[in-house]
């Protein structure tokens, strides 16, 4: 890695900002180029799978498609983003969960049915012995199309609820929760957010498509959330990517990694040493 990426390093402000609320905007993230280029191979895997049979009137979930290009394997250490991940959660990090979505207009009349909220991580959430329940991982959420207005399948929030092991919601299936809102951002914008923040997907009102770029960071202790079928990539990635990519020298590593598993603190210490720790 180049150290001028230390130049979008978390500052104080972004780190309360996150601490806080469960979740960072950095806009500008993605230039227009960038953006451009992302939409048009998003566009050629969600025709693909539209061939193969995927419904067009339902949203694409598609993970596991960080070896699909380049253009998204060099998001993984991406000089603007991962600065700020490891802002967060420092150097014993990969990439564990990896998934774009495409949700078209939904054709369906607006309605106030309570969303889908939930904390990710699925049995982390039941099984973990602790309150507030452990970060473990974030989410770093690329959006590609403008999703600045509401009804446009924005993602909802709950800010601060990452602090919290339940969510109230209306009982009667009506209605968000108090202080739920959608975040609204332009094309090229990053998304950060913690995996306990109470959070839900919603339909698209609209008659934009809606696409973003999912990257879930996590420890290397973490197991995988979907196949990451990245070897491939290895040989021709430097040190650091090859961590965040989940290669390393043997399963006790992940554990009590030594400089050989993790070339990033290796990197850190000699230019920041702060975080190196």
């Amino acid at each position: 890695m180049d150290e001028s990426c230390l130049q979008y390093s978390l500052t104080d402000e972004e780190k309360l900002q996150f601490n806080q609320s469960g979740y960072l905007i950095i806009e500008n993230a993605l230039s227009s180029e960038q953006v451009g280029a992302l939409t048009a191979v998003t566009d050629q895997i969600y025709e693909r799978q539209r061939i193969n049979g995927h419904d067009p009137t339902k949203a694409l979930f598609y993970p596991n498609f960080i070896a699909d290009s380049e253009l998204f394997t060099n998001l993984v250490d991406y000089e603007k983003i991962l600065p700020k991940v490891w802002g967060i959660l420092r150097w014993n990090i990969y990439l564990y969960h990896a998934h774009l979505i495409v949700t078209p207009p939904s054709l369906q009349e607006k309605n106030d049915r309570t969303f889908g909220w939930h904390q990710d991580s699925g049995r982390v959430n039941i099984e973990m012995e602790s309150h507030p329940r452990p970060r473990l991982s974030i989410k770093v959420a690329y959006f590609l199309s403008d999703v600045s207005v509401p009804e446009r399948g924005n993602f909802w929030v709950v800010p601060g609820s990452h602090l919290n092991d339940n969510l109230e919601r209306p009982t009667n299936g009506v209605g968000q929760p108090d202080g739920a809102m959608p975040i609204c951002v332009k094309p090229g914008t990053a998304v950060f957010f913690d995996r306990r923040l109470w959070h839900t997907a919603t339909p698209n009102w609209s008659d934009v498509t809606r696409k973003v770029l999912f990257y879930g960071y996590g420890y290397r202790w973490l197991r995988t959330k979907d196949d990451m079928t990245v070897q491939t990539l290895l040989q021709r990635s430097d040190p650091v990517r090859r961590q965040l990519l989940g290669d390393g020298l043997n399963c006790n590593g992940h554990y009590s990694p030594t400089d050989g598993d993790v070339p990033l603190r290796v990197w850190l210490r000699e230019h920041c040493p702060s975080l190196a720790n």
